[in-house]
């Protein structure tokens, strides 16, 4: 059995921004929708999963904030043609696309996603993709996670649409196991949730933590740095470093909203086309039409 699980947050903004100026004939912007939809149905074709869901941010916890009242402060507020079409995808298109939408109040999504990743890997046989940009999911890739991408940089292959990132080669990607990439965060800090680094960029932080075996062991161990400047950057930012320690191990202890065996994908043609008439997308919508006829599904209502 394999288990999608989608950053649902992370796709919408992608596509809202990949795709821009797209819209229908009344004037209502469709940009994040059909890029959303693109991109969904492309995972179901690379990975035919058989469960999944669309994981949602709904707040920030509040362990985060007390430890950094800034966390992610600096985040732009989202752009006001988004929010209708995220209401849209949210409401309609991914129930329709045959996933559940996951949530908790004041629960980042990749907190939520390690839950369900970890709840589905204690069950003998089943394996979980993460579609996701996030750093801290990283953390969870082995051999029963992998992470999906399409990034041209993790591609084994220009001809390759896509690739799934397995513990070695995430190994690679980070110069450190998967278990220490939360290790390495803590020295880098994370510009994009503005946790502050210490002034150690990736490469140097990844090199401190394979040398030393652990952030523990390195931060006990801070007179045998051999660069002078690096050994005053960590003594000086010692607390900060272990605060950060902590802002990004992710929360795996949350109740799950929706119990796995739920999380069937069962596609909702009638309703998939319908919602995809009023976006006007031609070629997708002949697509699914094409798709729905292929499975026997009954469209004709929807033809017209």
């Amino acid at each position: 059995m394999k288990l999608l699980l989608i950053d649902g947050h992370y796709y919408v903004y992608r596509s809202f921004f990949a795709i821009p100026n797209l819209s229908n004939s009344r004037g209502e912007p469709t940009n994040a929708i059909f890029g959303f939809t693109k991109t969904l149905r492309l995972m179901l074709k690379h990975l035919r999963p058989d469960l999944g869901a669309v994981v949602w941010d709904e707040g920030v916890p509040q362990k985060r904030v007390d430890l950094q009242p800034a966390y992610k402060e600096t985040r732009k507020e989202m752009p006001t043609s988004m929010i209708p079409q995220l209401e849209f995808i949210q409401e309609t298109l991914t129930p329709f696309l045959g996933f559940k939408n996951i949530s908790l109040p004041n629960t980042e999504a990749d907190d939520l996603m390690g839950c369900y990743a970890i709840a589905a890997c204690q069950r003998r046989g089943m394996e979980v993709v993460l579609a996701t940009n996030d750093k801290d999911l990283y953390q969870l890739v082995g051999p029963c996670v992998k992470v999906y991408t399409t990034a041209k940089a993790d591609l084994a292959s220009p001809k390759d649409a896509f690739a799934l990132l397995s513990e070695e080669q995430v190994t690679a990607k980070w110069e450190v196991s998967p278990k220490l990439i939360g290790d390495v965060l803590a020295l880098t800090g994370d510009s994009v949730d503005n946790i502050p680094g210490v002034g150690l960029g990736r490469k140097t932080a990844a090199t401190l933590i394979r040398e030393h075996g652990s952030l523990e062991a390195l931060l006990a161990n801070i007179d045998k740095v051999k660069n002078q400047r690096t050994r005053e950057k960590l003594a000086n930012a010692h607390d900060q470093i272990l605060q950060n320690r902590k802002m990004v191990d992710l929360d795996c202890h949350l109740g799950l909203p929706v119990a796995i065996d739920e999380l069937r994908i069962e596609p909702n043609y009638l309703k998939l086309i319908a919602a995809l008439e009023k976006c006007e997308f031609k070629s997708l919508l002949q697509e699914v039409r094409d798709e729905a006829a292929r499975t026997n599904t009954d469209v004709q209502g929807s033809l017209l």
